[in-house]
């Protein structure tokens, strides 16, 4: 099992993503609205698992089996929604920089979560800061446990979402 690890924010990883983003926009020309940074590592200053998240959104859902055999012809293999409507997972060819990969469609209420949870932190060192420190606690009480970790985190983030939610609501008001 690969050892779970929480590193210092890299500078480097804003550029490992447009190397990967490049890449896959090019195997996939004209199909992607957007090709995101998402996770902990799109958030300057951030801890994080040293692994780039990316959610490429689909200009049309029916571009999505075109998408997947364009993806498993440079290695990706397509791995299915894991349970998460909308969203479809892909595993990193075995010789590429490790990441995560998600193909999603314009309606994946999963997309628009990774993308508010990502902005509100950016813009929120406070929080940021203290979901560092909350990764690093969780790490040091589930070792290798990635589900276990993944879990106890599930509270801050959700937490954070209904932020964004009461935010939006509250401007929506506000106009």
């Amino acid at each position: 099992m690969n050892s779970l690890i929480i590193q210092d924010y890299d500078p480097r990883w804003p550029q490992l993503f447009e190397t990967l983003r490049s890449r896959i926009e090019a195997v996939i020309p004209g199909m992607a609205a957007a090709i995101e940074h998402v996770g902990s590592t799109a958030v300057p200053g951030l801890a994080a698992k040293p692994i780039i998240d990316l959610d490429v959104l689909l200009i049309s859902a029916t571009d999505l089996p075109v998408v997947i055999a364009k993806l498993a012809s440079f290695g990706y293999e397509h791995r299915g929604d894991l349970g998460i409507s909308g969203r479809e997972a892909f595993r990193t060819p075995p010789s590429d920089l490790h990441h995560h990969l998600y193909v999603c469609q314009s309606s994946s209420p999963e997309y628009k979560r990774h993308i508010s949870f990502r902005d509100y932190l950016r813009t929120h060192p406070a929080d940021a800061n203290s979901y560092a420190s909350l990764k690093r606690e969780l790490l040091r009480k589930f070792g290798d446990d990635r589900e276990a970790y993944t879990q106890a985190k599930s509270r801050f983030v959700a937490e954070i979402l209904q932020r964004v939610d009461k935010t939006s609501t509250d401007t929506k008001r506000e106009h």
